[in-house]
């Protein structure tokens, strides 16, 4: 042997040393453990979280990775044949790793350049790189994890079956959008499960495999159908498809029925943001059969919820549409003398409360030099009813920016349960996190009122009590005065005229003869958590409180006197389908008030519609529903609310500005009929036109009895006589108390034997 010969057989030889000790090193572990056998065979990946509507539609996922694991029989025969005919046409041949593929890529590839040679990667390579991802393992990276990938393809082809290999991949391949498995991407881009894909569709999905964001459909519609088309040609030209019915398919157009289940988006996000601190809650107190905690991101658990899909859609649109209106009449009725605009202690309280300035200001910079770095502008997307727009602004102009808009916060339930079938927490949860359902406290103005005379007729008033208009002073000289100049100081009103219009002075009258511990003894039995002050005031709603403790309140006048606290969670189940958890209603177990009082209430509420300040739902919008209802307006026009009562459905809505010093201009605009009750009446029109909704739409109230129409029985209002009107004004500045008052309750009955202490 030459010299020559041996040194190349010597060099020769070294290198397949070095080569194999090389693969030893990366088959024993020394570049990062490779997954055993054993591993292998209890494969667990990340699955999302789903959260189904009271129907089953999926409303919204929490994922780290965004995947929904299915099974092969899901997996319909044009998509398995689509995937072949594109990524790996021996796949039914090879152990794992196609050789003649490989000695293809290296001969016309490496070699001769040609670039149409195609690459030597089988679909079970690609599982174990989706499964385990890469590592960079710097100028040796693309080798070791090749090797890698052939080691556990291997070690895959000898655990599964090819159906089995074919639904691991489908399930953890990456798709557009941070989504994973091909059931995720089957629900986002067409809104239909794997199993109902037709053929153009599932070509779409298997052509973005190449490429995921170069043929993203959403982003380059045009490119991505190219792709299609060539995925079709593929399965004709392996006989998957004749060419005939591939060329009919290339002819359909590309349709996407997009839906983004990021949290930020899609349908009911601030209740799907609720659902998710509830349920991570939930899981820290429950277990595995490993004994470790379950993981929202991770266990892909199932969350059934009450949500009414189509009525959550329904009441976005509502409050959208109404939103854009009342907005602009919002701004229009400031003009230049707009508060975020021209009160310099609104917008200073609110930059001082951004993260922006809390950050400079602990360098120990000074107000006006932090002030001053607040003021350069830099590109920053800005919300608009129009749609998003991105400007050259500063953090203080943003922040002006966002002052002017209202919010709005409105929950729907069903009151002999208290279901959640609509939750709407903000105008757009993008750009307002805070939620005005779960998070909110705003004083409730007039929809207090029906409470206090529920106190009333459950502590012995009649419905044909009467009281005067007149204006009466009280405690701390505070002097109620009724929205309307029309109010006549000298005519005596009953009751019921006196709720349905909303009457101010006659609200705090019967109040104060009822007893203020009497009044709120009857709000707590009626859901009310909050605290409550013991003032005459709050008659008039100046209390605080959050929509859900005044949803349930009103629950109770439809469901037999009992409240229902709003809940949304029905059970919690793992990805298999097992129980983890369930939740009932809270329904209270005996009634706040009687039977009678109920529906002498109720009686009253439907006169707010049909002759009070809420006929807007009879005039405007056209609705000949059966419906209850009691509008809120707040001091100085802050905040507009409205509570909609139908046998079947008990709906609250709120309006107003985050800051609480930027109320509305004036009545006409920040009234509860104007500003809060719209978004209630499209919603009933939006409903009254789907048969879906015909249970609701279409229930009626109960008539009243034969003793409770008796009750009603009397005018509206009585006038009062020549004497009175002519001496009444010296009593004008009287002083009241509650003490005072139930004595002088106590005097009139004693003395005239009336229940009417005017």
């Amino acid at each position: 042997m030459s010299p020559k010969l041996r040194w190349a057989l010597i060099i020769l030889l070294s290198l397949l040393a070095l080569a194999l000790l090389f693969f030893s090193s990366i088959y024993f572990g020394m570049w990062g453990k490779i997954p055993s056998t054993e591993e292998l065979r209890k494969l667990e990946q990340s699955k999302a979280t789903q959260v189904l509507s009271s129907e089953g539609e999926l409303i919204g996922k929490f994922y780290i990775f965004d995947r929904q694991p299915i099974t092969f029989k899901e997996l319909p025969q044009h998509l398995i044949e689509a995937l072949i005919a594109t990524e790996d046409v021996r796949f039914f041949e090879h152990d794992g790793i196609d050789n003649r593929s490989l000695l293809r890529v290296f001969f016309k590839s490496i070699l001769l350049q040609d670039e149409s040679a195609g690459g030597g990667s089988t679909i079970t390579l690609q599982l174990a790189k989706n499964i385990y991802g890469r590592k960079d393992y710097g100028v040796f990276g693309i080798v070791i994890n090749k090797v890698q990938e052939a080691i556990i393809a291997e070690r895959l082809e000898d655990i599964y079956s090819k159906n089995e290999i074919l639904t691991l991949y489908f399930n953890t391949v990456p798709f557009s959008d941070n989504t994973y498995g091909i059931e995720s991407a089957s629900m986002k881009f067409f809104n239909k499960h794997t199993s109902e894909l037709s053929l153009e569709e599932a070509a779409v999905l298997v052509g973005m495999l190449k490429a995921s964001h170069s043929y993203n459909p959403r982003i380059f519609p045009e490119r991505s159908r190219l792709r299609r088309d060539v995925v079709l040609m593929q399965m004709a030209r392996y006989g998957y498809l004749s060419e005939e019915k591939a060329l009919e398919a290339k002819r359909k157009d590309l349709v996407l029925d997009y839906r983004n289940y990021s949290n930020n988006k899609g349908l009911a996000p601030y209740f799907r943001e609720q659902v998710r601190k509830d349920v991570s809650k939930i899981l820290d107190t429950l277990k595995n059969i490993e004994g470790q905690t379950y993981n929202i991101y991770r266990d892909g658990l199932i969350v059934h919820t009450t949500l009414d899909h189509k009525m959550q859609k329904l009441a976005e649109e509502a409050m959208r549409e109404h939103m854009v209106d009342l907005q602009q009449q919002h701004e229009a009725s400031y003009g230049e003398n707009a508060p975020w605009l021209q009160n310099k202690s609104i917008l200073e309280d609110a930059v001082k409360r951004t993260e922006s300035y809390q950050k400079i200001s602990n360098k120990g910079f000074s107000h006006q030099e932090i002030m001053q770095e607040l003021q350069k502008t830099k590109p920053t997307e800005l919300f608009s009813y129009d749609g998003s727009t991105t400007k050259n602004v500063s953090v203080i102009d943003s922040l002006s920016h966002y002052l002017k808009f209202l919010n709005a916060g409105m929950l729907a339930v069903q009151p002999e349960t208290g279901a959640v079938r609509a939750w709407v927490g903000g105008v757009d949860f993008r750009y307002f996190k805070y939620d005005h359902v779960s998070m909110s406290k705003r004083q409730v103005g007039s929809t207090f009122k029906p409470i206090v005379y529920t106190a009333a007729l459950e502590n012995g008033m009649e419905p044909c009590t009467y009281f005067s208009a007149e204006e009466v002073t009280y405690e701390n000289g505070w002097t109620p005065a009724n929205s309307s100049a029309s109010d006549d100081p000298h005519m005596n009103y009953n009751l019921k005229t006196a709720l349905s219009t909303s009457m101010n002075t006659i609200a705090v009258k019967v109040l104060m003869e009822t007893g203020i511990g009497n009044v709120i003894n009857e709000a707590r039995q009626m859901g009310i958590e909050s605290e409550l002050p013991a003032v005459p005031s709050i008659a008039l709603g100046t209390a605080s409180l959050n929509i859900e403790e005044l949803t349930a309140a009103y629950t109770s006048y439809v469901n037999n006197g009992k409240p229902s606290k709003p809940y949304y969670i029905t059970r919690i189940e793992d990805g298999n389908g097992n129980l983890l958890a369930s939740f009932e209603p809270k329904v209270a177990r005996t009634p706040a008030f009687s039977e009678t009082t109920r529906e002498v209430m109720l009686n009253f509420m439907q006169a707010t519609v049909n002759e009070g300040t809420a006929t807007r739902l009879r005039s405007t919008y056209g609705l000949n529903n059966d419906i209850a209802g009691k509008t809120g307006t707040t001091q100085n026009n802050k905040d507009g609310w409205f509570v909609g009562i139908t046998p079947k459905l008990v709906a609250v809505t709120w309006v107003g500005a985050d800051d609480h010093r930027i109320g509305f201009r004036n009545t006409r605009i920040g009234q509860g009929a104007n500003s809060a009750l719209p978004i209630f009446g499209r919603l009933m029109q939006k409903m009254n036109q789907d048969p879906y909704f015909n249970t609701i739409t279409n229930a009626r109230f109960a008539p009243v009895s034969s003793e409770v129409a008796e009750m009603l029985d009397c005018e509206e209002k009585k006038r009062d006589g020549f004497l009175k009107r002519l001496f009444s004004g010296s009593d004008k500045e009287e002083k009241a108390t509650s003490e005072e008052k139930k004595e002088k309750k106590g005097f009139f009955k004693r003395l005239f034997g009336k229940k009417n202490k005017d």
